[in-house]
């Protein structure tokens, strides 16, 4: 009897949750073929924005472009993924960016680029709904103790994808050109919204679905964030990822750039060095959240202090970057970069998916991706400012100390804060729900 109950509550490995959860699998292949396109679309238009038109300020722009388009969609993100069928949004939105991302195509002279920042605004607006419907389906697909398992994951594929994604992307820019890369993009999103449109998902509708106004929809977004300002500490944990994105994520990819084109110029134009500098990334993002969840666990408070260590990991990683002696003392301290960087971010998803209640799940999500692209875009723009006035090093050192800010931060807020330990109740009285509404039902594996 013990040992049944022990392996009822024992969470899953990774081996498990593939094989005993088709929806999962299916979602999680999706994921895979989708963030391959992803980071060839990425490496393949910046490397053809510095070719167009040779000014970091350009490529800062491509990618303010690419934060503050998935914020502009924010409080109708979340509330479609509270209100409507988390599945098909995920089918649609794949399926409409399959389409957009061949406008990519006719981007052909320094005259056109203002087509690939339209396209680049498109394609971005439509993954600001994707990745909160994304974060909120997951516990609706996966069992309670599934869901560590599923979160880190989801986390290390995407970092897997990046590290292989961005490294091929650069050498297929490199050897086959970037309207390549784009054509492939389109491709991997029509397979992924084949794969998730597989998935077998109950959805029962708000029992209002057919009256939403204007009005009452950012009024439900509203309580979103009133439901934040009421619970401190979920705000807190929802800001990890702005302050990485302001302080080293959104300059960095600008830098990155940079960086490819006049000091490590290795393939063409420096593409194959810039897909090895995200490749690093990569790797580091991969192996950091899952050696550190061999000591935290799911546990609340010690991955709290992992957290704090993450910060203190990545300034290590920019302090090595700093000096730009050499490509491959480069790439290690990138590779450190991802590690530190990725705890931080892997664990603040997995402490708000643990304590928020399902019925504002998808709104904590998206405000928390509001948070971060905002704090992305503010980071590429002083970024793509900083590398045509200071030097590089200057700017990477300065990176390197202002990260460790947020980690003090969050050494006080544990040390004297009131932390979450325990799940928000489900019927919290800031936001009234109709009985009907509630779709959070835990799936089993089998589902």
């Amino acid at each position: 009897m013990t040992t049944a109950i022990n392996s009822e509550m024992r969470p899953v490995t990774y081996g498990e949750l593939i094989r005993g959860n088709r929806n999962f699998r299916l979602a999680w292949l999706g994921q895979i073929v989708s963030l391959t396109g992803d980071w060839f679309d990425l490496i393949a238009s910046a490397a053809l924005l510095e070719t167009l038109t040779g000014s970091g300020l350009a490529v800062g722009g491509l990618f303010v472009v690419r934060m503050l388009a998935p914020f502009a969609v924010t409080p109708f993100a979340g509330l479609l993924a509270d209100r409507f069928n988390r599945k098909l949004l995920l089918v649609i939105t794949d399926a409409l960016r399959a389409v957009i991302v061949l406008g990519f195509l006719l981007v052909r002279r320094p005259e056109d680029v203002w087509l690939l920042y339209v396209c680049t605004g498109l394609q971005m607006a439509l993954s600001g709904i994707y990745f909160p419907a994304r974060n909120a389906i997951l516990p609706d697909i996966v069992s309670q103790r599934e869901l560590g398992a599923a979160n880190a994951l989801s986390a290390v594929t995407w970092s897997t994808m990046l590290a292989l994604g961005a490294a091929l992307g650069g050498v297929a820019a490199g050897l086959f050109g970037v309207y390549f890369s784009f054509a492939l993009d389109a491709i991997t999103f029509v397979i992924s919204a084949l794969l998730q449109l597989a998935i077998r998902y109950a959805f029962t509708p708000p029992d209002d679905s057919g009256r939403v106004t204007i009005s009452g929809a950012f009024q439900q977004y509203v309580e979103g964030l009133r439901f934040l300002r009421h619970n401190v500490d979920l705000l807190l944990i929802s800001l990890h990822k702005g302050a990485i994105a302001l302080l080293v994520t959104g300059a960095f990819m600008v830098l990155q750039v940079s960086i490819s084109k006049r000091v490590f110029v290795v393939g063409v134009e420096g593409t194959t060095g810039l897909g090895l500098m995200y490749g690093a990334v990569g790797v580091g993002t991969g192996l950091g959240p899952i050696l550190a969840r061999r000591i935290t666990g799911d546990r609340n408070r010690p991955m709290r202090a992992a957290m704090v260590v993450g910060y203190v990991i990545t300034a290590l990683g920019l302090l090595i970057v700093m000096p730009l002696i050499s490509f491959e003392i480069t790439l290690f301290g990138m590779f450190l970069r991802g590690v530190g960087m990725s705890i931080g971010w892997v664990f603040s998803t997995q402490l708000l998916l643990q304590l928020v209640p399902g019925r504002v799940r998808g709104r904590v999500f998206a405000t928390e991706f509001a948070i971060q692209t905002l704090g992305a875009a503010a980071g590429s723009a002083v970024g793509g400012w900083a590398v045509d006035a200071v030097p590089l090093s200057t700017i990477i050192a300065v990176m390197g100390v202002l990260v460790l800010i947020p980690a003090a931060l969050w050494v006080a807020w544990i040390l004297v804060g009131k932390v979450t330990l325990a799940p928000v109740a489900d019927n919290s009285m800031l936001i009234p729900r109709a009985p009907a509404e509630r779709i959070e039902k835990p799936k089993g594996a089998g589902q």
